[in-house]
C-alpha cells in the first residue's frame, strides 16, 4: 500500500495531468485503496469521479460506477479513452444486444464499468458480475437511493443486495447533497461498516438567489441586464466545469 501512495501523484499527472489534488481528494482516494467503505459529500465540480476513476486504475479487479445519468457515462467513457485509458466500457439501454454480450463476456479485461442501477438488476448482468474480481463499488448521485431525497428511485434500493452478489467489495458513495436523515439512509441501503465519512461544503459562493422588487421600465431594464451577466456568468461555470478533477460532465463530477 506504502508503494501505491507514493505513486499517486505521479499517476495523476500521467493519467489525468494534474499536477495536485483538489481539497479531500487524496484522503478519499487513500480510503478507496484501503479497502474501506466511504461516503463523500461535496459540491459540484469538486472532482468527484477521480475518487473513483484512479483507485480503478490502481486497483486489480474491476470497479463498477453505477451512475443514473445514460450520458454523463458515455462522456466519461469517451473522455478516459481519449486519454488513452482504453480498458472501460458503459453497459446501458443505447446499446445493441450484440454490444451488451460483448462486454458481459469481456467483463475481466475492464478496469471500470458503468452501469445504471436498471442494468445492475438484470439477471444476466448480476449472474456475471458474481463471478468478477469487483475491485469496487462506486455509488454515483447517491442521494437517488433515499425515500427522503428528491430524486428517489426504487432500483437503488436493490444496490446493497447487489453489492452482496458481488461478494461486498468496498463502495464509495457520492453526492453533492444529502440531509442527515438521507446520508443515514444510504449508509444503511448500501450496507457501509464504519464508513470514513467526509462531508464538505456545497456552499457556491458564485452562485446566489436574490428577490428585488421593481416597476414598469425599471423592472424591464433591470431583467435585459441580469439576463446579460446570466449569460456570462453561464459561460463562467462552463469553464469552471472544465477544470474539475476527473473525467466528465458532471464534474465534472
Amino acid at each position: 500500500m506504502e508503494v501505491i501512495m507514493g505513486t499517486l501523484d505521479n499517476r495523476l499527472y500521467e493519467w489525468f495531468g494534474y499536477s495536485s489534488f483538489k481539497h479531500n481528494q487524496r484522503e478519499i482516494i487513500e480510503s478507496v485503496l484501503s479497502d474501506e467503505d466511504v461516503f463523500f459529500m461535496t459540491a459540484t465540480g469538486s472532482g468527484k469521479s477521480l475518487c473513483y476513476q484512479l483507485p480503478a486504475l490502481l486497483k486489480q479487479g474491476t470497479a463498477i460506477i453505477v451512475s443514473p445519468l445514460l450520458a454523463l457515462m458515455e462522456n466519461q467513457v469517451q473522455e478516459l479513452k481519449q486519454l488513452g485509458i482504453k480498458n472501460v466500457a458503459s453497459y446501458n439501454s443505447f446499446l445493441s444486444l450484440t454490444e451488451k454480450k460483448r462486454i458481459l463476456n469481456r467483463l475481466p479485461e475492464y478496469k471500470l464499468i458503468y452501469i445504471s442501477p436498471e442494468s445492475l438488476q438484470q439477471k444476466d448482468v448480476l449472474d456475471k458480475l458474481s463471478r468478477l474480481n469487483v475491485s469496487l463499488l462506486a455509488v454515483d448521485e447517491a442521494h437517488c437511493i433515499s425515500q427522503w431525497g428528491h430524486e428517489f428511485r426504487t432500483d437503488y434500493l436493490k444496490i446493497g443486495e447487489a453489492r452482496n452478489k458481488m461478494g461486498n467489495p468496498p463502495c464509495l458513495a457520492l453526492t453533492a447533497t444529502a440531509a442527515p436523515e438521507v446520508r443515514k439512509d444510504i449508509l444503511d441501503k448500501l450496507n457501509m461498516i464504519d464508513p470514513v465519512i467526509k462531508c464538505d461544503t456545497v456552499d457556491r459562493a458564485n452562485i446566489s438567489i436574490r428577490a428585488i422588487k421593481r416597476n414598469g421600465r425599471r423592472k424591464t431594464n433591470r431583467v435585459n441586464r441580469l439576463r446579460a451577466k446570466t449569460t456570462k456568468t453561464r459561460h463562467g461555470l462552463c469553464r469552471e466545469s472544465q477544470e474539475g478533477r476527473g473525467v466528465g460532465g458532471s464534474d465534472k463530477k
